[in-house]
């Protein structure tokens, strides 16, 4: 090969190589603008639309200028003005358009503009036909968003997760999502989908009040743990005016007051022990055994709840005008078609699992869990309500393969769920076909306002008011299962779950991060 080949092989070879670091580097800032892109939250990237729509707008204006004032002398203009008005296929005086004489064609600018204002949206791959309807991510994008997050350190060993389109059902994030693990309160997610199902969110729950022979009376608990002091003094009320009204013999105002929690079987106690989070599971409860005012949250509990609201109900009845000469002690059975004097209905149970969703009432949510196996026939306990619960879902037609419901609060760590299961529970709430699961939806703490995430997400740009997400926590386990809707609009249900966290905050912390991207990207 002479020199001049050489010469001219080497040339090229610099040039091909010069070419592919050019096509690399243009490759690397598309990527990171795109990752940029997908980082930011809806307020900038509007703000970057907006700059955007106005650099388009004064690029025409300033061609515009420029053709109109260019450096050209007058003559020049003069010239061209009377060859532009010399053609027979319209002027700068008449645009004409195809649709007719007469009508205005839009200007070039204005479609490429307004739909980044917030315009529709033109159809295409991946995107429903009709107005307005908003895009789904696609896969990549989701995993560019998201995948760096999940290699948070603070997150333990196990991760997984789960992304679902609302819409479509289909799911754009999977990291071994089938894999059951601890899911902590997040459970309490299927908990209340189960027990919607089988009682209906209108469903209300009674305690009762019944005669059982003569002098004799007895509350009768039927699996309320909401029932308040106030509702109970009510109840004693009505039984007092039920005795007094009976007259006679049969109407006696001097009685002995029992108590029933044959409702529920198996043990009462929950694995975990004696606990400030759960009283003793039974049906007969007053304020779910809390010795204070509050409502939710840990709390000091009754030893033994029952026999509590039987001595609270005797002290209502006597200031009723009833004198009661025994309380009892240990549970009875009320006698089968007693007489019912009064009865106290609970509020609807679309109502509890609100509650038991919003401050992750572990009581609440043990009730709905045995609400669920009585109504399927199955014994009223912790191992009837596993196997109710499960066949509950299973009707919906929820993949349940490998998951277990040791409890209904999630308290317990043989509880076992894989995130595909809770993103499958919220898709089917947000879906139009089962109507009676939207209280899951409007039971979801929203971050930075409500129960569980009301002190986390300082700012819309973390989420605050964009996320609604159930939380799960024990020591190193950490949830979070809920929805979003994204910057695109679109509405996407998610489940992130960790095993092995050391960093209960961190771990908080990385997963409310991967929410929060969820929500402020639009992931294209």
């Amino acid at each position: 090969m002479c020199a001049c080949e050489r010469g001219w092989s080497e040339v090229r070879d610099r040039a091909v190589r010069a070419t592919a670091a050019t096509v690399e580097t243009a490759r690397a800032a598309v990527r990171r603008t795109r990752r940029r892109w997908r980082a930011a939250t809806p307020q900038q990237r509007q703000t970057w639309r907006l700059t955007a729509g106005s650099a388009a707008v004064g690029l025409v204006v300033a061609i515009a200028a420029v053709t109109a004032a260019g450096p050209w002398d007058s003559g020049q203009r003069t010239a061209e003005r009377a060859r532009a008005a010399d053609r027979e296929d319209g002027s700068g005086a008449d645009h004409t358009s195809d649709k007719g004489p007469g009508m205005v064609a839009p200007a070039p600018s204005a479609h490429p503009v307004l739909p980044a204002l917030g315009g529709e949206p033109k159809a295409g791959p991946g995107r429903e036909r009709g107005a307005g309807v908003p895009p789904p991510p696609t896969l990549e994008g989701l995993a560019d968003a998201l995948e760096p997050l999940m290699e948070d350190a603070a997150l333990g060993p196990v991760r997984t997760a789960s992304v679902v389109d609302a819409a479509s059902g289909r799911q754009l994030l999977d990291v071994d999502s089938g894999r059951p693990v601890t899911p902590a309160s997040t459970i309490k997610l299927a908990t209340a989908v189960a027990a919607l199902s089988a009682r209906g969110p209108e469903y209300r729950i009674e305690t009762r009040v019944v005669r059982a022979g003569e002098g004799k009376v007895i509350l009768v608990g039927g699996g309320d743990p909401t029932l308040s002091a106030e509702q109970l003094d009510k109840l004693a009320r009505d039984t007092a005016r039920a005795l007094k009204d009976g007259g006679g013999e049969g109407g006696a105002v001097e009685v002995s007051v029992g108590y029933d929690t044959s409702l529920y079987s198996g043990p009462a106690r929950h694995s975990i022990g004696v606990n400030e989070n759960l009283a003793l599971v039974t049906p007969l409860m007053v304020n779910e055994g809390r010795l204070d005012e509050s409502r939710h949250g840990p709390a000091p509990r009754a030893v033994d709840p029952a026999p509590a609201a039987a001595r609270a109900f005797t002290q209502r009845l006597t200031k009723a005008g009833v004198k009661v000469t025994r309380t009892a002690t240990r549970p009875a059975t009320a006698p089968k078609g007693a007489e019912e004097l009064a009865a106290h209905r609970s509020a609807p149970l679309a109502a509890l699992a609100e509650q038991a969703l919003t401050h992750s009432d572990n009581d609440i949510a043990e009730a709905l869990a045995r609400q669920t196996a009585l109504a399927d026939g199955a014994p009223a306990s912790f191992e009837g309500a596993d196997e109710a619960v499960r066949k509950r879902l299973a009707k919906l037609g929820l993949p349940v393969k490998g998951a277990r419901f040791a409890d209904g609060s999630g308290l317990s760590r043989d509880d076992r769920v894989p995130a595909s299961l809770l993103t499958s529970i919220l898709a089917q709430a947000v879906g139009g076909e089962h109507p009676e699961l939207r209280p899951v939806l409007s039971g979801l703490p929203v971050a930075g306002f409500t129960g569980t995430l009301k002190s986390r997400y300082p700012d819309a740009e973390r989420g605050a008011g964009l996320v609604r997400a159930k939380t799960g926590t024990l020591t190193g386990v950490n949830t979070l299962a809920g929805t979003v809707v994204d910057a695109d609009g679109r509405q996407l249900v998610f489940a992130f779950m960790t095993t092995g966290t050391t960093d209960r905050q961190g771990a908080g912390a990385a997963l409310d991060k991967l929410a929060s991207s969820l929500a402020n990207c639009g992931c294209r």
